[in-house]
């Protein structure tokens, strides 16, 4: 092993030692879905990094995702997943099978990771977190439509989150609701459930680990990446049609969180190893920063 590699991995810990400084003590909120939880071995190592995070003292909440999962937990029931106005239509039925894949499946996988690296982590589900109601959307004649067991956040309930962040556990939250009128589960889309969650803790940083590489000028073109862009750039990318499709919801759940206090929301591709350091902990960065 040559004198270089050793010299240069302590250059890259004193580059990240001012953002320790900084971030010690702060909340970072952690939405992770998309493909990049579909490679177990990309998941351990997001996993590996949020323990990073809680030993350098920054308190990691994640908020996780699973909707290929559960469309493929839907197939094998008979349920063909049918999708409106960009949300998946939830039956009793089916809602059933979204908190069975959530709460039995995919969250206590991502604490037991989280325990195998030695890091503190619970899993809580998002129905005792979040309040909600049903969401009303419109297909594309815009015509009211009805997407069942669907709900938008209308408040949270922190007193399990507060209690493992001051026992120092990493809380790991799945996107369901309990519904104000009924206490019935209601599937919350991962994104704006974690922007809700963001805006009611104010979190430092909340960060978006998906499977693009963040906000790009042409979306078939990773080397177009636009590195920063504060809220006023936001709104003229999507004007323009620079941001479309899936990236819009995501874009306006960003600049809602850094309208309510959020002091910067992040878009990186949770496909490469360690991307969430790199972004947060470098002066170059991999992803997109969206800022107030």
């Amino acid at each position: 092993m040559s004198l270089q590699q050793p010299t240069q991995k302590a250059e890259a810990l004193i580059e990240a030692l001012p953002y320790l400084q900084a971030f010690r003590g702060k909340t970072f909120l952690i939405k992770m879905g998309g493909s990049a939880m579909e490679d177990p071995e990309l998941v351990r190592k997001v996993m590996r990094d949020v323990v990073f995070l809680e030993v350098a003292g920054i308190n990691p909440i994640i908020v996780h995702g699973g909707g290929k999962a559960i469309s493929s937990a839907m197939k094998e029931a008979g349920l063909e997943a049918e999708f409106i106005g960009g949300f998946r239509r939830t039956t009793d039925e089916a809602i059933s099978i979204v908190e069975k894949v959530l709460s039995n499946e995919i969250n206590p996988g991502l604490v037991q990771m989280i325990r195998e690296f030695g890091g503190k982590a619970t899993g809580i589900a998002g129905t005792d977190v979040f309040l909600g109601e049903k969401m009303k959307v419109k297909d594309d004649d815009g015509n009211p439509a009805d997407i069942g067991r669907v709900g938008e956040v209308v408040g949270c309930q922190l007193g399990q989150m507060d209690s493992a962040h001051r026992a120092q556990i990493v809380p790991v939250i799945s996107p369901l609701a309990a519904e104000l009128a009924t206490g019935k589960p209601l599937n919350i889309n991962a994104d704006l459930a974690a922007a809700a969650l963001a805006k009611e803790l104010r979190v430092t940083k909340l960060v978006y680990l998906s499977d693009v590489p963040g906000l790009m000028q042409d979306p078939s073109d990773p080397s177009t990446l636009i590195k920063s862009v504060d809220r006023e750039q936001a709104e003229g990318l999507l004007a323009d049609g620079t941001i479309s499709g899936g990236m819009i919801p995501k874009i306006r759940s960003a600049m809602d969180a850094l309208n309510a206090g959020v002091r910067k929301v992040h878009f990186i591709d949770g496909r490469l190893p360690h991307a969430m350091l790199l972004e947060i902990f470098t002066d170059y960065g991999i992803g997109t920063e969206v800022t107030r």
